[in-house]
């Protein structure tokens, strides 16, 4: 027997108690998640399985949540898993990067999947499983790299467009970042500053150029792209004690959840091959986990339609967040927020000042400060305590009057610049979306996603108003500055003029009285600005802008009109200029209406998500009334408290399912274990079409003696599709701990009548059986001698826990001991030092 066979990796040093979970092992990467707890609340790390150094360790959950981590899954993306997603209790799960720990997102959670459950339901655990259909292969190449984009559709229509400018993200640096040392491995989780609206959008983690807007981060693009390609279609489903499944198309894109039945759990999970089916093992009350799967499918994810949406809504959602981000950068230049000032308010201050000067210093009761400066502007005699102001003060100085020109000619520019650059190019793209999707709400095959006309008609013309009052704004703003610029011209001659005591003064106005004056009325103290960001949503129509509205309905009653007024000489004349009409009574609170917009398309995209579920057929296992059937049932003291029942589920060829069950048989020796085989056809809501079971006696002996070494199976699991890692601990006084493995799939399997498993329908009832006939002899166990072993350095009193990686290229085992303070590594198939000393010797 090889005492050492197995390489030891890694032995981590753990600073605290940390919990080792079934999934802590990338699949793909030498890497392990830990999970401590700390301030009441858990804390999840990132170690170097073979070197036992960690990368970096994060806070889970909000300040003061008590978050508790239920369990882990890992991104199945082609370059090992770029991403984790964490399960908390209470409810929540977030998407964190591998490289550094930090919140990518915050998945929504929708609620009322049982309505007869009146307690906030907990999470129970969490899969993420890749797709894997078929490649569609073609003998002609897609040159034009078009991933399934229809051309002529909304998405290829914003591929061609000019790229709008991007948004500069908001990062709070915390004292942490500042003043950490460089390279500090432990960090708070983000708090997610997205509004509650964006957050619960459905979408997918599609690049920002895909929505005609440019990366934040330059370079990026073709990497983000490669990374998320082998993630496309995949599907993340976690489960709740409620019998509800969450699901998230690309790990990240809500489908709205499944209800299966109340007061259930989902003990397994499996994924079918090339379809969006799901078996799922259910678990009741008395904690019987159902022998027969029930089937989740999700027929809408079958076909390309829903993909196609997803993409909708997720450009939607980068566009509308890219709207309210501007919208919010214009509003706080303007009227300031909670760290800055706004432009806006420096006008009606230097007003101020000048009132407050003839009120407190000069005695009058009833200021006028507007009258006393178009005294000035227009006759060119200023009263006294208007000289006075002009002529002294910090305000009036040339570094003051500098700063205010600077300050409010950048704040028009910009609010110019983003209504027409960014704010007014953007609602249109949205309204290219939206428009598809109204096309959609005609077509029968598009009936699933229930695409309210009447509500998308709505934001349609919520979008064609925001365009128009963002467009009306950049006119305003760019008047605004042109009159302000006339102001700042005015004031440094009457300044300049009051300075200068010679007689032969070169001053010379180059302002305009007139925009001066206008200035005075509109803009100094009250600007017609403030209409965009103040008063209730907009709800004017065409006409009240003068425009001919709803009078031309199509482009033939137009081409009418223009031939009409062809025809006519006289109209083609040049036209007197009318009188302007009056809008000043009209509402274009640009940032109403944009909330509303969003509030009203998210509404529509949530909706239609959640087809996916709407639609799902689920195939219940057996009936809850028979997993209630055997009320004599003493399965409860099979296994030990801790030690459940192990599952492995392979997908063969022909759409078999073979199921491994193991079980550790408690207080025998020597020690065994019961494993049960299940095969199910391809039409896995049947009953299984053969069951076969084994005891499988572990045997260790010393060299030069035939007794028995006694010992007691600690802790096992499913390595591969040949191979269970165990470990066990020696009865003797040492108490030496050792990981092993045994074989499980060639053994032999005796068959199992129908009759039995018929009428005990769920695992442990079966397990049970299957012990009770090797106890009374009527079966005989499989004697499995272990072969290949290596000992622990701790683990000597105690529980053990153990994460295996059997996938190829991979092969490591970690062990953690009962304190949790130590996690021991292994790679299962590097040879130990006897087998590299006896190769030596030969």
């Amino acid at each position: 027997m090889q005492t050492n066979a197995f390489t030891a990796l890694a032995v981590l040093q753990l600073p605290s108690q940390s919990r080792l979970l079934c999934s802590s092992c990338c699949p793909d990467k030498d890497l392990l998640l830990l999970i401590s707890r700390l301030g009441g609340q858990d804390r999840v790390s990132l170690w170097n399985s073979t070197q036992g150094t960690k990368t970096w360790e994060v806070d889970i959950g909000d300040e003061n949540s008590g978050a508790t981590v239920v369990d882990v899954a890992w991104s199945p993306d082609g370059t090992g898993g770029q991403s984790v997603v964490v399960l908390h209790d209470p409810p929540q799960i977030t998407l964190h990067s591998v490289q550094d720990g930090r919140r990518l997102m915050q998945l929504p959670i929708l609620s009322g999947t049982t309505p007869q459950i009146h307690r906030q339901p907990h999470f129970t655990g969490i899969w993420w499983f890749r797709d894997d259909k078929a490649q569609k292969t073609s003998a002609i190449p897609d040159i034009f790299k078009r991933n399934d984009v229809i051309t002529g559709s909304t998405l290829s229509v914003l591929r061609i467009l000019p790229l709008l400018d991007r948004m500069q993200e908001e990062e709070r640096l915390t004292a942490t970042d500042l003043f950490a040392f460089q390279g500090s491995q432990t960090r708070p989780s983000s708090k997610s500053q997205l509004p509650d609206v964006i957050r619960s959008w459905p979408t997918l983690t599609i690049d920002t150029t895909l929505a005609s807007i440019e990366s934040p981060v330059q370079g990026t693009s073709e990497n983000k792209a490669d990374m998320e390609e082998s993630s496309i279609n995949s599907i993340l489903v976690a489960s709740d004690d409620s019998g509800g499944l969450h699901c998230f198309l690309d790990g990240t894109f809500q489908l709205g959840p499944v209800s299966l039945r109340a007061q259930l759990t989902i003990s397994s999970l499996t994924k079918l091959s090339g379809r969006p089916v799901f078996l799922a093992h259910l678990l009741d009350e008395a904690s019987r986990t159902d022998l027969k799967p029930s089937l989740v499918e999700l027929p809408l994810l079958s076909g390309q339609k829903f993909r196609n949406l997803a993409m909708l809504s997720s450009t939607a959602r980068e566009l509308v967040w890219y709207i309210m981000r501007a919208v919010k950068e214009m509003k706080t230049l303007w009227f300031g927020g909670e760290t800055v000032n706004g432009a806006r308010e420096l006008g009606p201050k230097w007003v101020r000042g000048l009132e407050e000067k003839q009120r407190e210093q000069y005695g009058q009761e009833e200021p006028t400060p507007i009258l006393d400066l178009t005294c000035l502007l227009l006759t060119g005699r200023a009263s006294e305590s208007l000289l006075d102001y002009l002529g002294s003060g910090e305000k009036m100085s040339e570094r003051g009057i500098q700063k205010w020109e600077t300050t409010m000619a950048e704040t028009l520019a910009k609010l110019r610049d983003f209504s027409e650059k960014r704010v007014a190019p953007a609602c249109q793209r949205l309204h290219l979306v939206l428009e598809e999707l109204h096309g959609w709400s005609h077509l029968k095959q598009y009936n699933p996603f229930e695409l309210s006309m009447d509500e998308l008609n709505i934001c349609l013309d919520l979008t064609g108003r925001s365009v128009v009052i963002a467009s009306w704004l950049a006119g305003v703003a760019r008047r605004e500055l042109s009159r302000f610029k006339e102001f700042i011209s005015w004031l440094r001659f009457e300044t300049s003029v009051i300075a200068n005591t010679a007689n032969d003064s070169n001053s010379v106005p180059k302002h305009d009285i007139l925009e001066v004056n206008n200035y005075f009325m509109s803009g100094l103290v009250v600007s017609s600005i403030d209409k965009w960001f103040m008063g209730p949503v907009p709800s004017f129509s065409p006409r009240d802008l003068g425009l001919p509205g709803d009078g031309y309905v199509g482009i033939q009653d137009v081409l009418e009109k223009a031939r009409s007024v062809l025809d006519t000489p006289g109209k083609v004349t040049w036209q007197v200029n009318g009188i302007q009409k009056d809008l000043s009574h009209l509402d274009r609170n640009l940032d109403a209406l944009v909330h509303e917009l969003v509030m009203r398309c998210g509404r529509i995209f949530n909706h239609a998500a959640c087809a996916a579920s709407r639609s799902s057929v689920v195939s219940l296992g057996h009936d809850s009334a028979l997993l209630q059937a055997d009320g004599t049932r003493q399965s409860d003291q099979l296994v030990d408290a801790h030690f459940a029942i192990r599952e492995r589920t392979a997908l063969h060829e022909g759409g078999e399912i073979v199921q491994h069950l193991a079980s550790v048989i408690p207080s025998e020796q020597p020690a065994s274990l019961m494993l049960i085989r299940l095969r199910f056809n391809n039409e896995a809501d049947k009953m299984p079409c053969e069951v076969g079971f084994i005891p499988l006696e572990c045997c260790l002996s010393e060299e030069g003696k035939d007794d028995q070494v006694a010992f007691d199976l600690l802790e096992t699991d499913f390595f591969d599709d040949e191979l269970m890692v165990i470990v066990y601990r020696l009865r003797n006084r040492d108490k030496s701990t050792f990981i092993a493995t045994v074989k499980y799939n060639d053994l032999g399997y005796q068959p199992l009548v129908p009759d039995v498993y018929v009428k005990a329908p769920a695992r442990e009832d079966l397990m049970q059986y299957a012990m009770g006939q090797w106890k009374s002899g009527n079966i005989r166990g499989v004697g499995s001698p272990i072969k290949r072993c290596r000992g622990l350095k701790g683990c000597k009193t105690g529980r053990v826990y153990l994460a295996v990686n059997g996938r190829v290229g991979r092969r490591v085992a970690c062990v953690l001991d009962g304190k949790g303070t130590t996690v021991e590594t292994f790679d299962m198939e590097g040879e130990g030092d006897e087998m590299e000393t006896e190769e030596e010797e030969i």
